[in-house]
């Protein structure tokens, strides 16, 4: 089935690892031309970037800075031209009780999980609106939508992130852009590599589906978002979390 992605330029926010990896991959290998942002661990981004084909690059920018955000822009538009997919991937988590959580790491987390999202969205919907054509799409979480004790913080930003994609959905339709958002569950990838044993058995008792999902599972969703077959679908929040019963 053609999914209309051949030739489509698509940004993907946190790339260099985990779900926007396995997104990049996903859709490169559906003849997309996808835009590889990192910020750190940048050893072989260049070169995972190539490998993708299809005139796919790597750059690098902290999303939580806009001067830094719309340079990353810029790029993309003196290099393609245009853009017709973002997502809005990147995000990062410090676990610590509500008593316990330090000034500066909750202002990190907004600012890189909030903040972060709208610069991005801000700058591609200004690319987008001009040719009436575009998707964004927003990870957030299931705690952004269920809450977690030991997360507050991170809660605040993915439950912004799901009140940014509605919002943005209604402005932006009018213009012919979808703005949607995926709720990941517990995901195996590095930001969830160090749950004890017994706390990740837990998490799978408390999951229908029985198991800990993987970046794969998150990336098909996308894959769907960023395709034809999603273009009457917008202002949604699709949950990827195998049925998890917080």
């Amino acid at each position: 089935m053609d999914l209309g992605l051949k030739g489509k330029v698509i940004l993907i926010t946190g790339a260099s690892r985990g779900i926007g990896k396995a997104c990049a991959e996903m859709l490169a290998k559906e003849g997309a031309t996808v835009i590889i942002n990192y910020v750190e661990d940048g050893s072989g981004t260049e070169e995972f970037a190539k490998s993708l084909g299809n005139n796919s690059i790597a750059i690098k920018a902290d999303i939580s800075k806009t001067e830094e955000v719309k340079a990353m822009f810029a790029k993309v538009k003196e290099t393609y031209g245009s853009l017709d997919v973002l997502v809005n991937n990147a995000g990062i988590i410090r676990d610590s009780l509500l008593m316990m959580i330090r000034e500066q790491d909750y202002d990190d987390i907004l600012n890189v999980n909030l903040k972060g999202t709208f610069l991005c969205t801000q700058q591609a919907a200004k690319m987008m609106m001009k040719k009436k054509s575009g998707k964004i799409i927003n990870i957030s979480s299931i705690v952004g939508r269920r809450g977690n004790a030991g997360q507050v913080h991170y809660s605040a930003s993915k439950a912004g992130v799901i009140g940014l994609t509605k919002s943005a959905a209604k402005e932006l339709g009018h213009f012919g852009v979808t703005v949607n958002a995926v709720a990941p569950g517990t995901i195996d990838t590095a930001m969830t590599k160090n749950l004890k044993e017994e706390f990740k058995g837990d998490l799978i008792k408390r999951t229908a589906l029985g198991r800990i999902g993987t970046p794969e599972d998150v990336a098909k969703v996308v894959l769907f978002l960023s395709s034809s077959l999603s273009d009457y679908v917008s202002g949604q929040v699709i949950g990827v979390d195998g049925c998890q019963m917080m």
